[in-house]
């Protein structure tokens, strides 16, 4: 595991506080910090910037969902509650994962190793502004400012550039997803991922690009494209 993880909990029930901590003890470099009342929790967060937040969501005053809508887009969020019924929310919010309680060690475990390579990902891609793609036997690098969005090819996907015609390379949206920033590179649709930059307008239904492409939102992401772009 990583060193020197900042780490910060809310949650209004002690118990679920003294679990985390208990947890994070037997995570290498680990540091956490805990607060049961979510306001004092949120301003900490706002000042401290920590790595990863684990976050209640039915708490009083506030919901655990309206912290993180508040949150910089660069802390990874772990949902850490008894409710099924908000993972929807949580997956459009970008979450990294959504614990339900009562979780074991393993589950925690592996919601923070999603955590870290988030981080991981998100520190090269502050350092890269290329995307090193397989195009046959090759290995093609494409500057980020170049694509306008990606499209799903049963197995492959076609990355679609402004300045050249678009480049057919192996491997599922999915895996190009997790390369790219979430917030730069927007999920629109099951076939579709957009460059946030390079969309001219959109609707509840739609994007239109600069260069004049108009792709579908389905139901399933409409809610966070449009929070995303209204940003």
């Amino acid at each position: 595991m990583n060193s020197n993880v900042n780490c910060i909990a809310i949650d209004d029930e002690p118990l679920a506080l003294e679990i985390i901590e208990k947890f994070c003890t037997r995570m290498d470099g680990f540091a956490l910090r805990t607060y049961s009342d979510p306001e004092e929790g949120l301003a900490a967060i706002l000042q401290e910037r920590p790595d990863i937040v684990f976050l209640d969501i039915e708490m009083e005053n506030i919901t655990g969902l309206a912290i993180a809508r508040r949150l910089p887009k660069e802390i990874c969020v772990i949902f850490t509650t008894a409710y099924l019924n908000y993972a929807l929310e949580g997956f459009n919010l970008d979450v990294v994962d959504y614990l339900h309680k009562p979780f074991a060690f393993s589950r925690f475990q592996a919601a923070c190793t999603k955590a870290l390579r988030r981080i991981e990902f998100n520190a090269m891609n502050s350092a890269s502004q290329n995307l090193v793609v397989k195009q046959e036997y090759n290995n093609v690098s494409i500057p980020l400012s170049d694509i306008l969005y990606i499209e799903a090819m049963e197995g492959y996907s076609r990355i679609h550039r402004l300045s050249d015609k678009p480049i057919m390379s192996r491997g599922v949206l999915k895996s190009f997803g997790d390369r790219l920033s979430p917030t730069e590179f927007i999920r629109t649709h099951r076939s579709y991922i957009v460059a946030a930059g390079k969309v001219k307008s959109f609707t509840k239904q739609s994007v239109t690009l600069v260069n004049g492409a108009t792709l579908p939102i389905s139901r399933q992401y409409s809610e966070n494209v449009v929070r995303l772009l209204s940003e």
